[in-house]
């Protein structure tokens, strides 16, 4: 495998910047657009705070099965320029279409055969590329399919419980004052609570609902949910093959976390930095890299 520097240009103008990881042989290769979670991260998933480390081992399971992967830095984020704070989510999806044409169109990728891998956030931007024809098959990583705010209440209320008890309407109470304040807001940066917070990207992400998106995918989709994720409901894998029209493969895998790492413990984010020390689940990537080969590689 190999790593170029790949330059993805936005709507409106701004360069994303990324890695194009290409396997062993001459080209043209099949491809696939990998898109990661929320907040501010890198073209591997990493933040200041935790890393993810996604983007390295899938790259690498990807091209000893012949395909190709592109991942990119967001606004704002490594060597991306912008204001990753003023960004909305609908820009998020954006900048995902504009990457997966430019991968596209370049000579040593295979237009027919390009896959796109979403997980949390980007599985939601992968529901909405669904419909593209460039898009030739879907992988939703740990992806909820109702209303951004209910999937956004489901997970507080999971976390919620790792409180002491007296401390938990507390919390509940916060959380929908914040989230009140949030919606009555109308800039793309507001402070809320003295913080400030990317208000944009919170409105446009509580009132999205992706079920209207996964009803229109017209490429055949996996969706893999831990049952140990307290940030998604594994439950919404049932909704997701339930709207899909074509081939919908669901797996809920036993003791995986929303971190994409086995836990045979009791599920809770405060496992999250020991379970950052472990690499990502390698039967996930095997799954996921097999099912892809199946459909994009092999498929010429």
């Amino acid at each position: 495998m190999r790593d170029t520097d790949m330059t993805a240009t936005a709507d409106d103008g701004l360069p994303l910047m990324g890695a194009l990881s290409l396997p062993a042989g001459p080209g043209p290769h099949p491809a696939v657009l990998l898109l990661h979670g929320s907040g501010r991260l890198d073209r591997d998933a990493n933040s200041r705070g935790l890393r993810m480390e996604l983007g390295p081992p899938l790259a690498t399971a990807l091209a000893s099965r012949g395909i190709a992967a592109l991942r990119y830095d967001r606004r704002g984020v490594g060597a991306t320029s912008g204001d990753w704070r003023a960004t909305g989510f609908t820009d998020n999806t954006r900048d995902a279409d504009a990457a997966l044409r430019a991968l596209a169109a370049r000579p040593d990728i295979r237009a027919d055969a390009i896959g796109v891998i979403g997980h949390s956030e980007g599985a939601v931007h992968a529901m909405s590329l669904g419909s593209n024809p460039l898009v030739r098959a879907v992988v939703l990583l740990a992806g909820y399919a109702r209303r951004g705010e209910d999937a956004l209440r489901w997970q507080a209320g999971m976390i919620a419980r790792d409180l002491p008890a007296p401390v938990r309407p507390l919390l509940r109470a916060l959380g929908s004052r914040h989230l009140a304040r949030i919606k009555a807001t109308s800039t793309d940066v507001a402070r809320v609570h003295g913080l400030p917070v990317n208000a944009r990207w919170f409105r446009e992400m509580l009132g999205h609902d992706p079920r209207a998106d996964l009803a229109n995918i017209q490429a055949p989709v996996l969706a893999i949910t831990g049952d140990k994720d307290v940030q998604v409901d594994p439950a919404d894998l049932d909704e997701i093959r339930r709207l899909v029209p074509g081939e919908a493969e669901v797996h809920r895998i036993p003791d995986l976390t929303h971190l994409l790492r086995r836990d045979p413990g009791r599920p809770s984010v405060r496992a999250y930095r020991r379970l950052l020390r472990r690499p990502v689940d390698p039967d996930l990537l095997a799954q996921v890299t097999g099912w892809l080969e199946a459909r994009i590689a092999d498929s010429r």
